[in-house]
């Protein structure tokens, strides 16, 4: 069933006895030269996001057309609004718009007002990983004792977001020792297939994220990466993302992993070579065969070192692989079998065999190529295949002091 807007593309999904209103993406496919069916995975969730979110104000029907019908070889110089469906922050950035928060309630019932209409209007989850401390280690206790100190050491800060985690409605916070931000967001806060409980909408789950690695979520095939906690603040508050219509790099992936390779040598080969391409301010996809011999771990490690490839994002699609993690970490059946039937029918769903999406641009590694390599610690582009190491610290011993980098 579908009911008008712009596009006519609000439309109803039935899965488990429920029902979820949607925005269908095939609704632009008939536009005059239309190339929304052969636009990247990603493209799609931000085509998705516009077809939503259209108001006339924020986002325009002409933002709608010119990503449905963009040439995506061809540089588009257009900033869209982009409204992501959650807020991800770590505890040295998070805490302060807590802060920010309590304050704007302070000075509303100072003026007389009710103080508990002040909430972000998009939901907030809060991980405290950042300030943890280890004193010890090496111990069965270690764990516990580690977490008692920090409760110690700082009892007012968590009082303070026990009462934020209260008081505020769409705020949750993850206590220490949970894990590090990224993965607690990987493992159990994405939902791939977000659900607002007020409207009944079902849409792509998409964040933007105050840790630098919030980009592991790409491996789930969600949207998803690092800002500033201003910009973390302003999107809270319910303003959109602004952002130039992004270049998608494919990264196209054949054949798997060799025996004795590791997703650690994959990733350290993949960001050598996407600096030596030049991926600043753009999305990476990969796609191809050698994407469903990759397991959702390895597909998470490489998403995660987007910051260091440079890259805004280096997202996956979803598939099979998606929905078994997903099983993996206890996610609910029904929220999977809503992503299944979701992403199916908006196209999403990636199977072997389907038509490559058309990318600005595109690099290909055979995945039987990788060797077993060391690089870093700090510098994952410097990588020295295994086999070299012995000539390769002969050599920086006997070069000059000033070329040993």
């Amino acid at each position: 069933m579908a009911t008008s807007n712009s596009f006519g593309s609000r439309s109803t999904l039935d899965v488990d006895g429920r029902s979820y209103t949607y925005y269908r993406l095939d609704a632009v496919a008939g536009l005059a030269g239309s190339t929304a069916p052969s636009l990247p995975f990603s493209l799609k969730v931000l085509l998705e996001n516009l077809l939503r979110n259209e108001d006339g104000a924020f986002v325009k029907k002409g933002d709608v057309e010119a990503l449905a019908t963009w040439n995506v070889k061809a540089p588009l110089d257009k900033e869209i609004a982009f409204r992501t469906s959650r807020v991800l922050l770590q505890d040295f950035t998070g805490v302060p718009c807590v802060v920010d928060l309590a304050a704007m309630r302070d000075a509303l019932a100072e003026l007389g007002g009710n103080p508990a209409k002040i909430n972000p209007l998009q939901p907030v989850d809060l991980v405290i990983d950042h300030s943890v401390q280890i004193d010890e280690y090496g111990t069965d206790a270690a764990f516990l004792v580690n977490v008692h100190l920090e409760y110690e050491r700082n009892h007012e800060r968590y009082q303070f977001l026990r009462w934020g985690q209260t008081a505020l409605k769409t705020v949750r916070a993850v206590p220490p020792g949970t894990g590090i931000c990224p993965q607690v967001n990987l493992e159990y806060l994405g939902q791939v297939v977000f659900v607002n409980e007020e409207t009944g909408e079902a849409y792509c789950d998409s964040l933007v994220g105050t840790d630098s690695h919030t980009t592991m979520i790409n491996g789930l095939g969600v949207l998803g990466w690092g800002v500033g906690g201003i910009e973390a603040e302003a999107v809270m508050l319910g303003q959109p993302y602004y952002m130039l219509m992004p270049e998608v790099v494919g990264f196209r992936l054949t054949g798997r992993l060799p025996e004795g390779a590791t997703a650690t040598d994959l990733v350290l080969t993949v960001t050598e070579t996407l600096r030596k391409k030049g991926v600043v301010n753009k999305f990476v996809e990969f796609c191809g065969e050698g994407v469903a011999n990759l397991s959702l771990a390895d597909r998470a490690t490489i998403a995660n070192m987007a910051p260091e490839y440079g890259a805004t994002i280096g997202i996956f699609p979803i598939d099979d692989e998606t929905l078994a993690y997903m099983r993996r970490t206890a996610r609910s059946e029904e929220q999977i079998d809503l992503v299944e039937r979701y992403a199916k029918e908006q196209g999403l769903f990636h199977r072997p065999g389907d038509a490559e999406p058309h990318f600005s641009d595109l690099l290909t590694l055979d995945l039987a190529m990788v060797e077993p390599s060391l690089a870093g610690p700090k510098r994952p582009q410097d990588r020295v295949l295994l086999s070299r190491v012995k000539s390769s610290f002969e050599a920086a011993l006997r070069a000059p002091i000033k070329d040993r980098g």
